[in-house]
C-alpha cells in the first residue's frame, strides 16, 4: 500500500463509516482486508498525528490502531504474521513521538498500544524504547514530560499483576538502572516547579498531572520488591510523599462535586505507596507512625462530597493495613485513639449521605453494583467495615464495646421518631453487620461471625419486621437493609428459618422499587445457592411452590425494560430465573413453554443491541438448563425446543451478532447430543456447509465450534461421509494445529473422527493427520533448553493416543497407531512414549481421561504384537509402571455433574467476554468404554491372556516393573484369577 492522498482518504473514509450502524460492518469488513497490506499501519498513525485532521476522527484512529497491535502484535498462528517487519520497526521508531505530541484523550489509547509491544519486545527486542524516553524528559516543556511518563507507566503498569519471575525481574533490573536517577531528579524538578508557580493555575494544572504520573510510577517501581534505589532515598522520597499528602492549593481544587480532582488522586496514590510499603517493606518503613498520624488526621478532616471518596478509601485501606499489625498496637491501641478512630473515622464513613439517596433513586442498578461489588469506585462504607473488621483482629472486645453503644444508641433514636430518623437505624444496621462479619465473600456472604455478637437474636428483634411489613409501607432503604441482612447472614440462619423468610423474599418482588426488588433477587438466588456439605439445602420439591410466582415476578420485572439496554440492564434478576430453573429441574416441565417463549421473545430484544454480557450469559444458560432437564425425558421435547430456537438462532447467526454466535454453538451442540442415530435431519444438514466455512473459525468461536462438529460427528457421521464433509473436517483439524493458540482443540475433532468414523475411511489420512500432530510438537521444543514444553497440546495428545490405542474396533489393534507413527519413521511412536506418553500420564486429572488412558496403554501392552518384540519390548516394564502409577493415583471424587450445575456461579468462576462456556450446555459426560467398569480387573485379564500367548515372557517382564508385586496380585484377586497364571 503506497501512502498517498488517496489511501489517506479511502481511510478516513472507513473510518467515518464504522460511526453509522448502516455501515458500520461493511467499513470494518474493508479495514480488514486493508490491514494486512504493508505500510497500513503507517497510515493510521499518520491520521492519529494529524493535527488538521477532525478529532473524532482521530481518537477513532487511535482506538482502531490499539486494537490492530493487540490482534496482530503478537502472532496467533505460526505463520501468521501479518505485520511487515519494516512496519514494525517504524511503528517502534515512531510511537514514542506520537505519544507525546497527541492530546491527552488520544494518549491514553495510544500508550495502550505501546504497552501491548513493550510487553512482547521490551526490552530484549526493543533496547532503544528506554534511552528515547529518558532522552525526552526536559526541564521546561511538561506537556512532553507527561507523554513520556504515560509512556512509561503504562510500560511499567503490568508489573503490580505479574507473577514473580526471573524474566521479570531482569525487565525490572535494567529499567532501575537507567531510569531512577533521571526519573530521581524529574521529581526533584517538579516539585520545585509546583513551589514556584504556586499561584499560576494554568502551570500547576500540567504540573500537578506530572505529580501524579511520578506518583504513579513510584508505585510501578517498587510493586515487585523494594528497590535499592528506594531504599537508600527512602527518606527523600517519603519527605516529598509526606509534603503533598498534606498540600494543599486552592488553584488545585475541583468544582466538581463529583469527580475527584488531580490533588486528590494525588493523595490517594500516596496512601497506595504508603499501604504497599506497609503491606511489603514494613521493616524499612520507619515513617510509618509519622504517616499514621498524618492519614489520621487528614481523614477527620476529609469532606464528606463523593469527589473525595477515593481519597478517603485508600485512606481508610492504609489506616488499615497498619491496625492489622499488632506490632503497632502502641500507636493506635491506647482506648482514647481507638474511640477517636471509632467516632471521627468510621462512624462518619459509615453513615448515609444525600448523593447515596439520590443514587438509590435516580441510578439504582449503579447503588446496586457499588453496593454488592464494589462496582468501579471505591466506596467510603466498604472502606470503613473493611477497617472496623482490620481494628478487631486484636482488640474485638474492646471495638464490639465501643460500637454496641453506638448502635443502641441509633436505635433508641429511630424507635422515638422513626419517620425522622431512619437513617439512624441503616447505620445501626450496617456498623452491625460490619462488627459481627469478621470474614465473608460476596459469593458465600458472611463465613466467620464475632462470638459477641448474635446476628439471629438481633434479626428476630430488628430486622424481622420491615420483611414483614406490607411492601408498599415503610421506607425503601430499611427493606433493601433488612434484605441485605438476610444476604449477608443467611448462612448463619437455618434452613426452616430460611424457609420462613422465604416467602416474604417472593413478595418482595413485587415492590415498585427498583432496589428492593433486585435485592429480593440477588438474595432468593444466593439462598438457593447455598451448599450444606455435599447437598444443596434447598432441593426440587422446597422450590416448587414458588416457582412459577417466582418466574412470573421476575420475568415481570425484566420486561419492564422498554429498550434492548434497559431490558438487559438488570442482570441479577436473570441470574435469578436461572438459578430457579436449575433448583426446579424437571419440575419445570409444564411451564416450559411459556418460559422458553419469553426468553426467545427477550433473546429476540437484546439481540437488537448485546449491552450486557452478564444478563445475555444467564438467558442462554437458562434455555440450556431447560434442554439439559427436560429433553432427556421427552424426545418429543427436542424436537419442540428446536422449532423454538431455529427461528431466533437463524437471526443470530445471518446478522452474525458476535456476542451471540457462540452460545448458539454451545445450544446447538447440546440439541443435536439428545438427537440418536448417525443421520442428520434437514435442519443440522443446512447448517454444516457454514459450520466448516474456515472464516467463521477465525473469530473467538473455537472452543463453541469444536464441540458442535464432535456433535455433528457424533450424530450424524453417516450423513458427513454420504455427502463428503469429512475432509473439510479434516481441514478444520489442519487449521487449528497450525494455531499456537489453538491447537489443543485439534484433538477435540480428531478425538470424535476416531470414535465416530470407521477406521478403514480414516486410514488414507492417517499419515497426514501424524504429520501435522508431529509438526505442531516440534514447536513444543523451548528453543534455549532444547526440553520439550508440556502443555495443553501434549496432554491433548496423550488423550488422543490413548483412546485411539482403547478403540476395538480396528483390525490389528494397537500395532494400527504403531504402524502409523513408524510409517514415517522407524521407532517413531517410541519416541512418542518417552516424550509425550510417559511424561504426561501422571497429570491426566479428569477421571474419564484416566480411564481412557488407563485402557489404552492396558491394551497396548496386552493386545500388540510389537509391544512383545525389539525395540519396544524393551519400553514394557516401563509402560507397566507408568500404568501402574496411573492406576494407583488418589482418584478425586467426581461430583454428580448435575451438581456442577447447582454450584454454578459465573461471579466465582469468572467471566470472559471473547467466549464464555455454559454449564449448563456442556456434553453430557458418556463413558466410552462403559463395558469396562475396572480397569485393574481389564489389566488383569489382558496379563493373562498375553502370558498364554508368551508363556514364560510376560511374568519377567511383570517383574521388572516397579510395583508390579505390590498391586498386579489385587488386581488378579479382583478379577477372580490366579497369580500363577502367569507363569
Amino acid at each position: 500500500m503506497e501512502i498517498n492522498d488517496q489511501t489517506y482518504a479511502a481511510l478516513q473514509q472507513y473510518l467515518q463509516q464504522t460511526f453509522d450502524p448502516r455501515t458500520q460492518k461493511q467499513a470494518e469488513q474493508s479495514l480488514a482486508q486493508v490491514e494486512v497490506q504493508r505500510n497500513f499501519p503507517l497510515l493510521v498513525i499518520k491520521l492519529i498525528g494529524d493535527q488538521s485532521a477532525d478529532q473524532t476522527l482521530r481518537f477513532a484512529a487511535s482506538v482502531f490502531f490499539k486494537n490492530y497491535v493487540k490482534r496482530h502484535w503478537v502472532p496467533d498462528d505460526e505463520n501468521a504474521n501479518k505485520i511487515y517487519p519494516e512496519d514494525r520497526a517504524a511503528i517502534k521508531s515512531q510511537i514514542v513521538d506520537l505519544m507525546i505530541s497527541v492530546p491527552e484523550r488520544l494518549q491514553f489509547q495510544v500508550s495502550e498500544a505501546l504497552s501491548i509491544i513493550a510487553s512482547s519486545d521490551f526490552p530484549e527486542d526493543w533496547q532503544e524504547l528506554l534511552p528515547t524516553l529518558i532522552s525526552k524528559f526536559s526541564t521546561t516543556d511538561y506537556q512532553v514530560n507527561n507523554g513520556v511518563l504515560q509512556t512509561a507507566h503504562s510500560i511499567f503498569k503490568p508489573w503490580r499483576s505479574q507473577f514473580r519471575t526471573d524474566t521479570l525481574f531482569m525487565d525490572i533490573k535494567y529499567v532501575l538502572d537507567n531510569f531512577c536517577e533521571p526519573y530521581r531528579q524529574l521529581f526533584a524538578t517538579t516539585d520545585k516547579l509546583i513551589t514556584d508557580y504556586a499561584s499560576d493555575a494554568a502551570a500547576l494544572q500540567i504540573l500537578s498531572q506530572s505529580l501524579l504520573l511520578l506518583v504513579k510510577i513510584y508505585y510501578d517501581l517498587n510493586c515487585q520488591d523494594l528497590p535499592e534505589f528506594f531504599e537508600d532515598n527512602m527518606g527523600y522520597f517519603m519527605e516529598l510523599f509526606h509534603k503533598y499528602l498534606t498540600y494543599n492549593n486552592g488553584l488545585l481544587q475541583s468544582d466538581d462535586e463529583e469527580e475527584a480532582g488531580v490533588l486528590e488522586k494525588v493523595k490517594a496514590g500516596i496512601c497506595e505507596i504508603i499501604e504497599l510499603y506497609t503491606q511489603r517493606y514494613e521493616e524499612e518503613f520507619k515513617q510509618l507512625p509519622t504517616f499514621f498520624t498524618t492519614v489520621l488526621q487528614l481523614l477527620i478532616s476529609t469532606p464528606q462530597e463523593p469527589k473525595y471518596d477515593v481519597l478517603a478509601s485508600k485512606a481508610l485501606s492504609f489506616l488499615t493495613s497498619v491496625v492489622r499489625l499488632y506490632k503497632h498496637a502502641n500507636i493506635y491501641g491506647e482506648e482514647s485513639t481507638m474511640k477517636l478512630m471509632c467516632e471521627k473515622i468510621a462512624l462518619p464513613n459509615m453513615a448515609l449521605r444525600s448523593n447515596d439517596e439520590e443514587l438509590f433513586e435516580d441510578d439504582p442498578i449503579e447503588y446496586i453494583r457499588r453496593d454488592l461489588e464494589g462496582s468501579d469506585s471505591d466506596t467510603r462504607r466498604r472502606a470503613a467495615a473493611d477497617f472496623v473488621r482490620g481494628l478487631m483482629e486484636h482488640f474485638e472486645s474492646q471495638v464490639t464495646s465501643i460500637f454496641l453503644g453506638y448502635i443502641q444508641h441509633y436505635l433508641q433514636q429511630y424507635s422515638v421518631n422513626p419517620e425522622a430518623h431512619w437513617k439512624d437505624k441503616n447505620t445501626a444496621i450496617f456498623l452491625l453487620t460490619a462488627i459481627a462479619t469478621k470474614s465473608g465473600t460476596a459469593q458465600h456472604g458472611a463465613t466467620s461471625i464475632n462470638a459477641n455478637i448474635d446476628v439471629v437474636d438481633f434479626f428476630s428483634k430488628y430486622i424481622l419486621s420491615d420483611l414483614q411489613s406490607p411492601i408498599a409501607s415503610g421506607n425503601p432503604i430499611l427493606k433493601v437493609d433488612a434484605i441485605k441482612y438476610l444476604y449477608t447472614f443467611r448462612h448463619q440462619l437455618t434452613k426452616e428459618q430460611l424457609v420462613t423468610v422465604f416467602p416474604l423474599l417472593v413478595e418482595h418482588l413485587k415492590s415498585d422499587s427498583y432496589v428492593v426488588y433486585t435485592y429480593s433477587a440477588v438474595t432468593i438466588e444466593r439462598i438457593l445457592f447455598i451448599k450444606k456439605g455435599n447437598a444443596m439445602l434447598f432441593t426440587q420439591s422446597d422450590i416448587q411452590p414458588y416457582a412459577e410466582t417466582l418466574l412470573e415476578l421476575l420475568f415481570k420485572q425484566i420486561e419492564k425494560g422498554q429498550t434492548p439496554e434497559k431490558l438487559a440492564e438488570n442482570d441479577y434478576l436473570m441470574r435469578a430465573i436461572m438459578r430457579v430453573i436449575i433448583t426446579s429441574r424437571q419440575g419445570m416441565t409444564p411451564y416450559v413453554n411459556v418460559i422458553m417463549s419469553k426468553l426467545t421473545n427477550i433473546l429476540a430484544i437484546v439481540s437488537k443491541n448485546p449491552s450486557n454480557p452478564r444478563f445475555n450469559h444467564y438467558v442462554f444458560e437458562s434455555i440450556g438448563a431447560l434442554i439439559r432437564f427436560i429433553c432427556p425425558s421427552s424426545p418429543a421435547a427436542v424436537a419442540e425446543f428446536e422449532n423454538l430456537l431455529f427461528g431466533p438462532f437463524q437471526v443470530i447467526l445471518a446478522q452474525d451478532i458476535q456476542e451471540f454466535t457462540p452460545y448458539v454453538f454451545q445450544l446447538l451442540a447440546q440439541l443435536l447430543d439428545f438427537h440418536t442415530g448417525t443421520e442428520l435431519s434437514a435442519a443440522y444438514i443446512a447448517l454444516l456447509d457454514p459450520l466448516l466455512n474456515p472464516a467463521l473459525w477465525e473469530y473467538g468461536n473455537i472452543p463453541a465450534l469444536v464441540p458442535l462438529v464432535q456433535s455433528y460427528l457424533s450424530r450424524g457421521v453417516d450423513t458427513i461421509l454420504a455427502r463428503n464433509k469429512l475432509t473439510p473436517i479434516l481441514g478444520v483439524f489442519q487449521k487449528l494445529m497450525a494455531s499456537r493458540q489453538h491447537d489443543h482443540y485439534g484433538f477435540g475433532i480428531l478425538n470424535a473422527i476416531v470414535v465416530n468414523v470407521p477406521l478403514d475411511v480414516i486410514s488414507p489420512y492417517l499419515r497426514a493427520i501424524v504429520t501435522y500432530v508431529l509438526t505442531r510438537l516440534q514447536s513444543k521444543t523451548n528453543k534455549k533448553t532444547g526440553q520439550m514444553v508440556h502443555d495443553k497440546f501434549t496432554r491433548g495428545m496423550l488423550v488422543w493416543i490413548c483412546l485411539f490405542l482403547a478403540l476395538d474396533k480396528q483390525p490389528g489393534g494397537p500395532d494400527v497407531v504403531i504402524e502409523a507413527f513408524d510409517a514415517l519413521q522407524p521407532s517413531l511412536f517410541a519416541q512418542m512414549l518417552n516424550l509425550v506418553v510417559l511424561p504426561e500420564l501422571q497429570k491426566v486429572a479428569e477421571p474419564k481421561d484416566r480411564k481412557t488412558c488407563a485402557i489404552g496403554l492396558t491394551r497396548l501392552l496386552t493386545q500388540s504384537d510389537k509391544m512383545m518384540a525389539e525395540p519396544y519390548v524393551g519400553l514394557w516394564p516401563t509402560i507397566f509402571t507408568a500404568l501402574i502409577k496411573l492406576l494407583e493415583l488418589p482418584q478425586d471424587l467426581a461430583g454428580d455433574d448435575l451438581d456442577e450445575l447447582y454450584t454454578l456461579d459465573l461471579e466465582e468462576s469468572g467471566y470472559q467476554a471473547t467466549f464464555a462456556k455454559l454449564a449448563t450446555a456442556a456434553p453430557v459426560k458418556e463413558d466410552a468404554f462403559a463395558s469396562i467398569p475396572e480397569p485393574t480387573v481389564f489389566l488383569a485379564q489382558g496379563i493373562v491372556a498375553l502370558s498364554q500367548r508368551h508363556p514364560g515372557k510376560v511374568g519377567a517382564l511383570a517383574q521388572q516393573s516397579e510395583g508390579a508385586n505390590e498391586f498386579l496380585p489385587k488386581y488378579f484377586e479382583r478379577a477372580n484369577l490366579s497369580m500363577a497364571q502367569l507363569s
